[in-house]
């Protein structure tokens, strides 16, 4: 069936930076605001634009991201003419085909494309925590008459860490530069691309190179044909969280300011989530919680002020916890004082243990073991 505009969603990378937070998953499963995963604001951008045909391209680590997307129905993605579809490395006659950049798993997976003789293909990464309707930055991909379309937002801090993008007034793209040390600009790339099928195909095929990334490679090759390319310029919120302390702060400031990602706007556009069969979170009667977000099947005993905990917590009585992030199935034994650190899945904390950290760490059980804290 052949479709308007199909999505390229890029899940396969390791996701290095966030040190063991991805150590056994990818990184587009990982917890953000103790409800949500990561990939769970792509797809529910897709839904929302009413965009349903998706390839999903994996690799590191990919099979709890795997499970949980499962069909998609839980972002109406399921359907029969379109609907998600898992595109993994595979053998072929050419050998082991391994992706070697985002651009290069595009390209390994273009027959996915043609399969929908799609007009547009919109290519994103599922790691990033943003809402975003795709059908107003197609359109105007449309009206202008592109060959490709950059979303781009301004980047306040840190933008050498991003595609800095030199553009006229009118949108259209002059330079490109891939995380420079000394950005000419602040304007900087989503990895959210809008290509003209054959334009893609054409790109794909004209670069030589092995490790092939459309940062690094494309966008250059694309501005040195000559490309009609323009920017998609958001104003809304966009965080890439791709180091611990970015993942950390993301948290720590939507507690803060909710408003920022208007997560309780379920009208307009809603993210939607895999939901556990959990009973609701219980509090003691003696606990003091404040400025914390909570999800479900949790048993609150201790005191807890400006965090955040996934599903299944216990924190016995006499814990206080401060200025954390904790995942699910996490027992915070009874006396134990915590601040500034993230505490992986299924880790235990010895009753009376003290860790108290100026700069954001990451706990979980091999680190209790290396540490010398014992479990009674």
């Amino acid at each position: 069936m052949k479709k308007r505009v199909i999505a390229m969603v890029l899940v396969g990378g390791r996701g290095s930076r966030l040190e063991n937070i991805t150590k056994k998953t990818a990184k587009p499963a990982v917890a953000f605001a103790g409800k949500y995963k990561l990939i769970d604001f792509v797809l529910s951008n897709l839904s929302n634009s009413n965009i349903d045909t998706a390839g999903i391209i994996t690799q590191y680590e990919p099979h709890e991201l795997m499970s949980y997307i499962g069909h998609g129905s839980t972002w109406d993605l399921d359907i029969n003419d379109g609907g998600i579809s898992f595109l993994t490395p595979y053998t072929s006659m050419d050998g082991d085909l391994w992706q070697k950049g985002t651009a290069h798993a595009i390209k390994q997976h273009f027959r996915y494309i043609d399969q929908y003789q799609a007009d547009y293909v919109l290519i994103l990464s599922g790691d990033h925590i943003y809402k975003m309707n795709y059908t107003q930055m197609i359109e105007d991909h449309i009206a202008v008459d592109a060959d490709v379309t950059i979303g781009a937002f301004h980047a306040s801090k840190n933008a050498s860490r991003f595609g800095i993008i030199t553009a006229t007034n009118d949108g259209w793209v002059t330079n490109f530069e891939e995380k420079p040390d000394h950005p000419k600009s602040n304007l900087a790339s989503m990895g959210i691309y809008v290509f003209k099928r054959e334009v893609l195909r054409q790109l794909l095929a004209e670069n030589e190179q092995e490790n092939v990334d459309f940062g690094h490679d494309i966008i250059p090759l694309a501005i040195h044909k000559n490309k009609r390319i323009h920017v998609y310029r958001f104003n809304g919120y966009f965080r890439d969280v791709g180091t611990i302390n970015s993942l950390f702060k993301a948290n720590m400031e939507l507690i803060d300011n909710p408003q920022l990602l208007k997560l309780h706007e379920y009208v307009d556009s809603p993210v939607y989530t895999k939901s556990s069969n959990l009973p609701p979170h219980h509090i003691g009667k003696q606990s003091i919680i404040h400025n914390t977000l909570i999800s479900d099947g949790c048993l609150i005993l201790g005191d807890i002020y400006h965090s955040v905990l996934s599903s299944s917590i216990v924190v016995e009585d006499g814990a206080l916890i401060r200025d954390c992030i904790i995942y699910e199935h996490v027992h915070i034994g009874t006396g134990s004082v915590l601040k500034n650190v993230i505490i992986l899945d299924h880790t235990r904390i010895p009753p009376y243990t003290r860790i108290e950290c100026d700069k954001v760490k990451v706990i979980d059980e091999d680190y209790l073991k290396q540490e010398g804290y014992q479990h009674e």
